[in-house]
């Protein structure tokens, strides 16, 4: 384990959070096309993603091909009077109501594109039922009733919508089922500020030569309750890791409150509360490999690769799930290891043994983060989001 890359937490201070409400109203007023995106309200994950880093990279995009800003429910009073200065408007993850009607109303009005954008397929009720078993979710008539009317509402809203973005083909193509007009791929990707964090955590690592200052960590990073299933997955094997390797250590970060059969190794086992962005890329650079297993259905074809490239991004190895986009993302020779079920031992005992081997690590780390910086780098999606956002010739 690098426990020594940092001796203290990282200041969490969210850029977005600079932001006034006047500031991003007064960015509608720069050069034309300009593109508005609403979120219900910001957050680290789908906001960050979907919202905070496609504005950031259309406003860095050299050409200056657009003007680019963001607004949260709250701020529709505002958002109103200027729709006849936008030209397109991405709703992101927004449930209706009367008030997202009426907004979408008078931006169609105005002439604005109206485009629905979301990174999980939440947005079409046929699905329930597949996502309350991946998610271990109830389903008594209270579950239901919640869950067909968060995911309804979303849908009401994308129905609403001219055409979509989203971040990969496999919730492309449910998407195109939804929306009224074509949808766009634009992957998550990383933002300026934790691609710079990864960047000095990755260094720091580069002037240790990858040499470890503790025992070998595997590390399982949660971001929701609902990974219960997901970890099930793996338990068996990483308790067999553990047996064969007497000084390997295993982290959760997140939520697991129920580790089974994990806890007859709990002096091996560190958890650890979620945390925000930039320290969980301090945490997955703590650690020589990072698993990612998951569920093979619809909704999981549908998850986007970002536990693969938040990891490489610090030169942390992943082991994951073959799901579309982690076959995709983890293509190349040196770019993870993509496991079947019954093949995580296996893919844990080479994950170990390369890692050990300092060497390889240092190369196979340095290729991976090359590799990320140029994928999914901050600054290398401005063609994508303008091709996706702005109006038809």
């Amino acid at each position: 384990m690098f426990s020594s890359l940092l001796n203290s937490e990282l200041v969490y201070d969210p850029p977005w959070e600079r932001e006034t409400l006047d500031s991003r109203v007064s960015s509608i007023q720069g050069e034309r096309p300009r593109v508005a995106w609403l979120y219900e309200k910001p957050d680290t994950s789908t906001y960050r993603y979907r919202v905070f880093n496609m504005v950031e990279s259309l406003r860095a995009d050299r050409h200056g091909r657009a003007s680019a800003t963001w607004f949260q429910l709250k701020d529709i009073p505002a958002l109103l009077p200027e729709l006849a200065e936008i030209d397109t408007l991405v709703i992101a993850r927004v449930r209706y109501d009367a008030e997202v009607a009426r907004l979408i109303a008078t931006a169609r009005s105005h002439g604005v594109r109206i485009l629905f954008d979301c990174d999980d397929l939440v947005f079409d009720t046929r699905y329930v039922h597949l996502i309350l078993d991946v998610l271990a979710q109830g389903k008594s008539h209270e579950d239901l009733d919640w869950w067909f009317a968060y995911i309804g509402r979303i849908e009401a809203t994308a129905r609403l919508c001219d055409g979509g973005i989203t971040t990969n083909e496999c919730l492309a193509e449910r998407m195109e089922e939804v929306v009224r007009g074509p949808v766009h791929i634009v992957p998550n990707f990383l933002n300026r500020l934790q691609q710079e964090v990864s960047d000095h955590l990755l260094a720091a690592k580069r002037i240790r030569q990858f040499a470890s200052d503790g025992p070998l960590t595997i590390g399982y990073f949660s971001g929701t309750p609902s990974h219960k299933q997901d970890f099930e997955i793996v338990i068996k094997s990483v308790c067999r890791i553990l047996d064969r390797y007497p000084d390997v250590r295993f982290r959760i970060v997140g939520f697991m409150d129920d580790i089974g059969e994990l806890a007859q190794y709990s002096d091996r086992v560190d958890r650890l509360p979620l945390h925000d962005w930039m320290n969980l890329q301090r945490l997955i650079a703590e650690v020589e490999v990072n698993i990612a297993p998951l569920q093979e259905n619809v909704f999981t074809n549908c998850k986007s690769e970002l536990k693969f490239f938040e990891a490489a991004a610090v030169g942390t190895w992943t082991v994951a799930t073959p799901t579309v986009p982690f076959s995709k993302a983890m293509a190349g020779e040196y770019a993870g290891r993509l496991c079947a079920a019954h093949d995580w031992d296996t893919g844990l005992d080479e994950a170990i043994r390369l890692v050990r081997d300092r060497s390889q690590y240092a190369s196979v780390a340095e290729a991976n983060a090359d590799f990320v910086r140029r994928q999914y780098g901050w600054n290398c999606f401005a063609d994508a989001i303008v091709e996706a956002t702005l109006p038809y010739e």
